[in-house]
């Protein structure tokens, strides 16, 4: 079993009367937190993508409803606060559209909620704590099993950032890649995952942090890699999974499968079980945010009058199941999820 050992770098930290969020848009170039709060500004640390990752989305929103509730309820038994913690709560969930983790969590704290009507603050925070710790718990459990996996792997290439800074910590698809390489190093390869850089400016940095070599390659090389047969599996996190197995992930994920399929690479996702949908049969109706255009389209475009130029800005795709291999979460491994979906996991110990 792996040694959960304290990691170099935590997205997120708890300090008793506020949450402390790494802004990710600024490294590796500079390690700068930014403290909130209120929910509003937690809110908003998501919608910016300070804070980014399905898992540590769901625990930074947790966290905003402890928040809320910290800021508006006086225990004093009147009822005004509870209408402006469900105002936050939906301004939480209105941050990011794509990544069940932020709904489970808030449901999760909308439960703690109706069970403490009065003074709900101590056992929302326990709540939000649980959660975070069972988020690394998760993690740990899955790099155990995803490494199983990887056993005879001589190499592996993962997309955008899936590591300690998208999770509680340690992460789903470097969870995975920790676990392997602790057992034997392994050539890890990463895609500089455009337009934002997660590749480039996170999952290289923070493998960096923990002694592990990471090779980076343009996300346009994949398939060049793929055919060198330099590596033998995809290894991918997820933002949510259909119950047939399709799974949601950042925008380029799809494209990754499909190559890999061409060329005889397989592909794992790994995420935890809050990162199922139940309620979603198939991938085709999981939202796709839609970011803005000056996130991807040069200045240069945008402040002209040309209207001939324009850019279009999903930030996520949906992999099949029939491309995928393997889906890891701490309750167990689908193999070929294309077959049964996600279901047998539902009940799994």
């Amino acid at each position: 079993m792996t040694m959960q050992k304290k990691l170099a770098v935590q997205s997120l930290q708890w300090t008793g009367q506020a949450l402390k969020v790494l802004d990710q848009r600024q490294l590796p170039g500079k390690l700068a937190y930014d403290e909130y709060t209120d929910a509003s500004g937690v809110a908003e640390a998501i919608a910016s993508m300070r804070v980014r990752g399905a898992p540590a989305i769901g625990i930074a929103a947790a966290y905003g409803v402890v928040l809320s509730a910290m800021q508006h309820c006086r225990g004093d038994g009147g009822s005004g606060w509870q209408q402006q913690v469900a105002a936050d709560i939906e301004r939480l969930a209105a941050s990011r559209p794509t990544a069940v983790n932020l709904f489970w969590a808030l449901q999760h704290m909308q439960e703690v909620l109706a069970g403490h009507p009065k003074d709900p603050v101590a056992a929302l925070l326990a709540c939000a704590e649980q959660i975070h710790a069972d988020d690394v718990a998760a993690n740990y459990a899955m790099g155990e099993l995803g490494a199983d996996i990887l056993a005879d792997a001589q190499g592996v290439l993962t997309h955008c950032n899936a590591g300690a800074l998208a999770t509680g910590g340690y992460g789903t698809a470097l969870g995975v890649i920790r676990s392997a390489y602790q057992r034997r190093p392994i050539s890890v390869y990463a895609g500089e995952t455009r337009p934002w850089l997660q590749g480039a400016r996170l999952t290289v940095w923070e493998l960096a942090q923990d002694g592990i070599a990471a090779t980076l390659i343009a996300d346009s090389a994949a398939a060049w890699l793929m055919k060198s047969g330099k590596i033998d599996w995809v290894v991918v996190g997820a933002d949510r999974i259909a119950v047939n197995g399709d799974a949601a992930n950042k925008i380029g994920t799809y494209s990754l499968a499909v190559l890999a399929k061409q060329h005889g690479v397989k592909l794992m996702v790994a995420a935890p079980m809050s990162t199922i949908d139940w309620n979603m049969e198939t991938g085709d109706g999981i939202e796709i945010e839609q970011r803005s255009i000056a996130e991807l389209l040069p200045e240069a475009y945008r402040d002209s009058n040309n209207p001939l130029v324009n850019a279009w800005n999903p930030v996520f795709d949906v992999t099949p199941a029939a491309l995928i291999d393997a889906i890891v979460t701490e309750r167990g491994v689908v193999l070929n999820p294309a077959g049964q979906g996600v279901r047998g996991l539902k009940h799994a110990d």
